[in-house]
């Protein structure tokens, strides 16, 4: 990765309760913005690498919000178009304790999932660029919007971009209409050279358990993948052990058809907000790999390094610098004057 990325997706306003509240406990909202490829997007700006967002978004004072928020941490935005419908929305009601927290989405008919196929023109977005990042959640929102995505995929392969792909399954968004998640997938992921997912994203795409408890069994799960993808040249994945809401244990791995390369745990206690932890572990894998000229070990433990950072900050996106990686990294954790 030493040109600019491309990143597909919807730009997204996340409202949460203030504080530990329940939703609407007290009438008030924080917003945010979000939207899982804008947020690696903006990760990897503040790191000093060159993105471009292809989104569409409402030509109201919202879209100009989401605009705003990603054009102000670097991200090249000339790509990002108004439509007709609504900007995409969810609410958080973040967890406390032994209390999980809870997302109810809010983004039918949004200006994104209305668009035209044909709107991209995939050749013209792409010019300039070394890699496309795209996630499960765009296809998860509606045939056009899984058309769009694979079509993107196809373009970048046809243009000798790098793919890389975020399994981002989300559930209740595919059960919203008549897919078949396992289908459309399959292609995305066959189509991509990185894959930012577990045993449970490639147990979806081969119709096939796999455990995730021990390193054995998640490179078997991570084998059976490189298996069946050819294309495929790393898996990059985090373990999470919830002790509760404020208390989390981390590890992350990449595999590679050569091996696997393991971090240690990281216990993450005092959770302010883990909400967009796993677009920070995608933007620091892909800058660890940019900034290290392919050095698997470096690249998950940056990746490691920014997914726990993550869980320090409010909003949806990490907003680190390299020096903050590299505090991180060094155990520095007095404060730096």
């Amino acid at each position: 990765m030493t040109g600019r990325t491309a990143f597909f997706g919807e730009l997204l306003l996340r409202l949460t309760a203030p504080g530990r509240e329940l939703l609407l406990q007290s009438g008030r909202l924080d917003v945010h913005v979000g939207g899982a490829e804008a947020n690696v997007a903006v990760g990897l700006a503040r790191l000093g690498h060159a993105t471009r967002m292809v989104s569409v978004v409402p030509e109201n004072p919202l879209g100009d919000v989401a605009v705003t928020f990603l054009r102000g941490h670097g991200v090249d935005c000339t790509h990002v178009v108004r439509g007709e419908g609504r900007m995409g929305l969810y609410f958080l009601t973040p967890g406390a304790g032994l209390r999980a927290s809870e997302i109810v989405y809010d983004r039918s008919y949004s200006a994104f999932a209305m668009a035209d196929v044909d709107r991209f023109d995939w050749p013209a977005l792409l010019e300039g660029c070394d890699r496309l990042h795209l996630s499960g959640i765009t296809p998860a929102l509606g045939p056009v919007m899984a058309e769009a995505a694979i079509r993107a995929a196809e373009a970048a392969r046809a243009m000798g971009l790098s793919v890389s792909f975020d399994g981002n399954y989300r559930a209740r968004l595919w059960e919203a209409w008549d897919s078949d998640p396992r289908a459309v997938l399959t292609r995305l992921v066959g189509l991509a050279d990185i894959l930012f997912g577990n045993h449970r994203d490639i147990a979806l795409l081969l119709d096939k358990p796999f455990h995730g408890d021990g390193p054995e069994r998640r490179r078997e799960a991570a084998e059976a993948a490189f298996a069946a993808f050819p294309n495929l040249k790393l898996i990059a994945s985090t373990a999470r052990q919830v002790v509760d809401a404020d208390h989390n244990r981390i590890a992350a791995r990449i595999d590679t058809p050569a091996g696997a390369h393991q971090t240690a745990e990281v216990t993450v206690t005092g959770i302010v907000d883990r909400i967009g932890a796993g677009d920070a572990f995608a933007a620091g894998v892909l800058h660890g790999l940019a900034d290290s000229g392919g050095d698997m070990d470096q690249a998950v433990r940056t990746g490691l390094a920014l997914t726990c950072l993550k869980h320090s900050l409010p909003g949806d996106a990490s907003l680190f610098g390299r020096a903050d990686i590299d505090a991180f990294l060094s155990g520095e954790m007095d404060v730096r004057r």
